[in-house]
């Protein structure tokens, strides 16, 4: 089998897909784009050829769709899998997928109530991907559906998370015990790196994501969360003419403040917060209700001037999705565009840092309430003592609107720090 694949393969990856054969449960772990995903995927069609034809087979991630583009699009890959790729079979949607002639289960595992989906069930081989973001419950459950005597294998991989993650915890830092065999993988474990792409990898992340997805680290989230926030760097005066205007990010608030940011794309390919709107109940003494709230966005969308024009339509609303009521009542105003914000707290803020730390992010300085916070949000320790990730909820209502413009939005862009850096490459 490893004869019929297309890609190189590193003495790390080449000895954790041998030993992988023989250990009830296998975890890669280290570095995004590190080779681990290859190498596991590997070792699983080596077991899953000699899988037992009784007990199920299951791939399990965070969503169906992740799971698909994590693993099913590059099984499918001939460019990665050569002719073995012909073999693996699956529609788009499917919650199976038929590899090697075996049929296989895929599961999506997001939160505790996953665990009831296997329940019951007698599993031969599992691989999960992205272990760290699976339930606990959903995984302990998995091992006691592992009961196809010492033929039944768990194949995992991970980046790293907290070090008080519950995976570390009780699984890597007992794996003698737990019958566990982990592999951590760098950057350098993968020979089918280019140079360009290492760069734009490096580029990315910054902080807490750069020692976790870079070095591997298993690290506590301490300190500012936009640690490379720089006002000399970041804070402009002027904005540039705008391609478009993208988007409006909305955080909700009656009690607390009510917050509005207005993001452009600008002829100069970088992003800019370029107008925010900020209505804080408590200092203006004055709650507003929602068709205020309404009158009041699309009055400002209405008369912000730039370079001479007067009114903009930014293409998207997102907004704060728990304000239901609110979307509500935009969409009977008529105002287009409104869509729910993606509320990943996690992955929001790690696409809001990769436009930082790329230099891809300005915020003009009127926007007083965002520049007041951006540095003094700082992530909750005491939260990341107890394993959870997780910023400090103080004076973060533009944060959040800023979060919610651009991870909603991150497709649209993220392009631009990989056009950016393959040209300074």
């Amino acid at each position: 089998m490893l004869r019929d694949l297309k890609l190189p393969l590193s003495p790390a990856q080449i000895r954790s897909i041998i030993e992988a054969q023989d250990v009830p449960i296998a975890l890669w772990s280290g570095a995004v784009s590190s080779g681990k995903t290859i190498a596991s995927l590997i070792a699983f069609l080596l077991r899953l050829a000699v899988a037992p034809d009784h007990g199920l087979i299951v791939i399990v991630g965070r969503t169906l769709q992740t799971i698909e583009r994590n693993l099913i699009d590059p099984l499918q890959s001939k460019f990665l899998f050569g002719p073995l790729a012909k073999h693996v079979h699956h529609t788009t949607g499917s919650t199976t997928a038929t590899i090697l002639g075996r049929t296989v289960h895929l599961i999506g595992a997001s939160d505790a109530r996953a665990e009831g989906r296997i329940r019951g069930a007698t599993i031969a081989l599992a691989y999960v991907d992205e272990a760290t973001l699976v339930p606990y419950e959903f995984w302990m459950m998995l091992l006691s559906r592992l009961r196809v005597g010492d033929q039944s294998r768990l194949l995992a991989t991970t980046n790293p998370d907290g070090p008080f993650h519950w995976l570390r915890k009780e699984f890597i830092l007992r794996k003698d015990a737990v019958g566990l065999t982990h592999w951590h993988f760098t950057l350098d474990d993968n020979p089918g790196l280019d140079p360009r792409m290492v760069a734009r990898l490096k580029a990315q992340y910054t902080g807490l994501w750069y020692r976790r997805f870079i070095l591997g680290d298993w690290c506590l989230a301490s300190g500012a969360v936009y640690d490379s926030f720089d006002d000399v760097r970041h804070v402009v005066d002027i904005l540039p003419e705008m391609r478009r205007w993208m988007c409006v990010g909305v955080d909700y608030g009656t009690v607390n403040p009510f917050v509005g940011l207005l993001v452009g794309h600008g002829v100069d390919d970088r992003l800019y917060v370029a107008s925010e709107y900020r209505h804080d109940s408590r200092a203006a003494h004055r709650q507003l209700t929602d068709a205020q709230y309404s009158k009041a966005v699309q009055g400002w969308l209405r008369e912000y001037g730039h370079k001479g024009a007067q009114g903009v339509q930014p293409d998207w609303l997102f907004v704060d999705p728990s304000a239901s009521s609110f979307m509500t009542q935009l969409w009977s105003d008529g105002v287009p565009g409104v869509a729910k914000a993606d509320n990943d707290v996690k992955d929001g803020i790690r696409s809001v840092s990769m436009a930082l730390a790329a230099d891809r992010l300005s915020i003009h300085r009127s926007c007083e309430g965002l520049l007041g916070e951006l540095p003094s949000y700082s992530w909750d320790e005491k939260a990341a003592l107890a394993g959870e990730d997780k910023p400090l909820k103080a004076n973060d209502h533009s944060c959040d609107a800023l979060r919610y413009a651009l991870h909603s939005s991150v497709n649209e862009w993220r392009h631009l720090i990989r056009a950016d850096l393959e040209v300074a490459a």
